[in-house]
């Protein structure tokens, strides 16, 4: 579950200030020169300072008020873009903050030997196993001394010293200072929930820890790093928008350019009216130019990014935020994601004419030992369904006396227990169909198709048996998670495929398949085989995304158009990603493809919000600059503006509000419902296109009303 946190008033009364300081800071022309649309609105509102001051000292070219008021608002269109732009980034500064305080030095116990040599002489002094807490010397030293390939003790209580890799032991880890999360987690040697991460804290037992990273390289830095606002890098679609709006910029400037002439020469040929002004000029450019959304696609692509960050994923680059936006191939591995990851007893299946109490009595005893999810749910289900009361085990009156628990080993597929001269065994099909023979006792005739049938409908099945007989099989069943065949049908209709990975035989896994309502499914795959998967569907020119966690998933992360590795996964899992998920949530993908296609319907909503406003402020700024020189054009003043200078002055302001009041769209994000691409683009046409056409009627109309009300115009 992701922990969001909700920022106090006075947390966000701080951001807003910092992001006003900001404002004046990011007036440096070589930070403007990033945006061409907002760099030529600087450069107008400096011409046009100029051109008020010369007004307050010297013959102007137009009155000082007009110039003044023009020249408040182009500053202020300025200020507010640079305002979204820092309100985008401090959110994210904010969160970097927030890990930044999580790594801070601490006290390391670093071996004094070598870390294979340490481990040689662990195995050697345990025979092969490493369950003993080692003795090896050790020296305390700082963190920050700490380098790649070097090996540290980490004990109960003891903070992770920084990014490694776990090499022995098993350990319950406090993550809640990066994830958020309050449940530990288990961080063991030899799986792929082996990395560890600098900051964290050990809450029981002990790890053998190899150092990852060297001072400054380690996974906070990095994520730190990356979660800057600042030193975000323009992502291939914003690049090719700022070449689109920088194209537009290009045009409507030769066009203004031209219009200076072409009124002075109108002039002099009609005999009436005045040349049209630099001032006037510079207005007209201004509104004319996509200052909406040149101001705010900054804010939209940190604000993604952000929307990301908020739900514990942090992304390597805008361009996997994008590349997310447009996935059509999702892959997701069932365990843990489709599936709970714990395979339950869902039935006692009796055969040889055997009662099934009898059965559900046996499978539980043979139960008692077993912690593991599948164990204790067979426990569970024989109380459920026959009133058996689990007996615990240990000392007590409840304790089976002269009980002796057998263990599952590799070897022997089983476990079990004899009690009181009876021996009870279960485990996989084959394997207690070898010990029923070994006891001299031929498998019943009704075993072999009660297994089948279990594996056909996609279950596991478990045999028992007592005393060498057969007694019947034990159904489990890898339970499919609530809601998720409605996420795979929402995700079919925005036509997204989604596909399985799975390691289960073919039969398993198209019968999980069926019931989570999956597109298709990878059925006993290998490293190699989601490779290949991947690049067929690359080469067809389909997106993939995919989320893994082992070091076997790492080829296939790197390969992939959007690879989100989870926090717990393997450092060569969380480096081949372009994403990590701090939750470790599988499921989340989904989550973030929908924030990718919302991050692009933002800007498109936006782009065609702000380019339809060019429409109305033709009218109202066409007509009041040349109605002078050419009287009929008045009958473009539909709006009835009261004067020239109003007109002006109303989509100059409307020019600069409409930023700000879209500054929130930009950083919530357009509203995210799952449809087609046709449709969706549709309906953004339809309210941001057609809006954009109507809103500037309005607001332009409703600000030349009130200057007029209050004598300013």
């Amino acid at each position: 579950m992701t922990t969001q946190l909700k920022k106090p008033a006075s947390m966000r009364r701080e951001l807003y200030q910092r992001a006003i300081l900001e404002s004046f800071v990011k007036l440096n022309p070589r930070a403007m020169a990033r945006n061409p649309v907002m760099f030529v609105v600087e450069v107008g509102s400096v011409l046009t300072t100029l051109l008020w001051v010369q007004a307050l000292f010297g013959r102007g070219e137009a009155p000082a008020a007009f110039i003044g008021a023009v020249t408040i608002w182009l500053w202020f269109t300025v200020l507010f873009a640079n305002f979204a732009e820092a309100v985008a980034e401090g959110r994210g500064k904010a969160q970097a903050e927030a890990l930044r305080r999580t790594r801070h030095q601490t006290q390391a116990k670093r071996l004094l030997q070598p870390v294979d040599a340490v481990l040689r002489e662990l195995r050697a002094a345990a025979n092969g196993a490493l369950a003993e807490r080692p003795t090896c010397p050790c020296e305390t030293i700082s963190s920050a001394v700490l380098r790649r390939g070097d090996g540290v003790l980490v004990e109960a209580g003891d903070a992770i010293p920084a990014d490694g890799e776990a090499i022995a032991g098993i350990a319950s880890v406090d993550e809640s200072a990066i994830t958020g999360e309050s449940a530990p987690v288990i961080r063991e040697a030899g799986g792929d929930r082996s990395a560890v991460t600098g900051g964290t804290r050990l809450l029981s037992d002990w790890l053998l820890v190899r150092i990852s990273a060297d001072p400054g390289e380690g996974f906070l830095d990095r994520m730190i790093r990356l979660i800057e606002g600042a030193k975000r890098q323009k992502t291939p679609n914003e690049i090719a928008l700022n070449i689109l709006l920088a194209g537009f910029t290009i045009i409507f400037l030769v066009v203004c350019a031209t219009l200076l002439p072409y009124s002075v020469y109108s002039v002099a040929a009609a005999g009436q009216g005045a040349p049209i002004t630099i001032t006037v000029l510079i207005a007209l450019l201004i509104c004319l130019i996509p200052t909406t959304i040149g101001g705010l696609l900054s804010a939209i692509g940190i604000a993604g990014m952000d929307r990301l960050i908020q739900r514990n994923v942090i992304a390597m680059s805008g361009r996997a935020v994008e590349a997310a936006g447009d996935v059509d191939v999702l892959l997701l591995d069932k365990t843990g994601t489709i599936t709970l990851g714990n395979r339950q007893a869902v039935a006692f299946v009796p055969v040889n004419h055997t009662d099934p109490r009898v059965l559900a009595e046996a499978a539980q005893l043979a139960s008692l030992a077993d912690e593991t999810p599948e164990g204790r749910s067979i426990v569970v289900l024989a109380k459920e369904q026959y009133g058996l009361r689990g007996r615990a085990v240990g000392a007590g009156p409840e304790t089976p006396t002269g009980a002796h628990f057998i263990p599952f080993t590799a070897q022997t597929r089983m476990s079990g227990v004899d009690l009181d001269g009876t021996h009870i065994r279960k485990g996989a099909p084959d394997a207690v169909v070898a010990y029923i023979q070994d006891c001299g006792r031929p498998a019943p005739p009704d075993l072999r198709p009660a297994v089948d049938e279990i594996a056909r409908t996609g279950g596991t099945p478990l045999v028992v048996a007592r005393n060498g007989e057969a007694l019947g099989v034990i159904h489990l069943k890898d339970i499919v998670k609530g809601g998720m065949r409605e996420r795979f049908a929402q995700l079919r209709r925005i036509g997204i495929k989604t596909v399985m990975i799975t390691g289960d035989n073919p039969l398993t896994a198209a019968a999980i398949a069926a019931e989570a309502g999956v597109d298709d499914f990878l059925a006993q795959a290998t490293p190699e085989a989601k490779l290949k998967l991947i690049r067929e569907y690359q080469a067809g020119g389909r997106l993939v995304a995919m989320t893994g966690d082992g070091t076997n998933d790492a080829p296939a992360l790197a390969q992939a158009d959007v690879a989100v590795a989870m926090n717990t996964g393997t450092q060569p899992a969380r480096e081949a990603a372009n994403m990590v998920d701090l939750d470790s949530n599988p499921t989340k993908l989904i989550e973030i493809v929908e924030i990718g296609k919302q991050l692009l319907m933002t800007r498109g909503a936006l782009t065609t919000f702000s380019i339809a406003n060019d429409v109305s402020k033709y009218f109202a700024i066409i007509p009041a600059a040349f109605v002078s020189t050419y009287p009929a054009l008045a009958a473009l003043n539909f709006m009835r503006l009261t004067s020239p200078t109003s007109a002006i002055l109303s989509a100059v302001i409307f020019n600069a509000l409409i930023i700000v009041a879209l500054i929130p769209l930009a950083l919530r994000g357009v509203a995210y419902r799952p449809a087609p691409a046709a449709r969706l683009l549709r309906d953004n046409l339809l309210i941001y296109g057609v809006g954009g056409l109507i809103a500037p009627f309005i607001g332009i109309k409703l600000i030349d009303m009130l200057l007029t009300f209050l004598n300013l115009a």
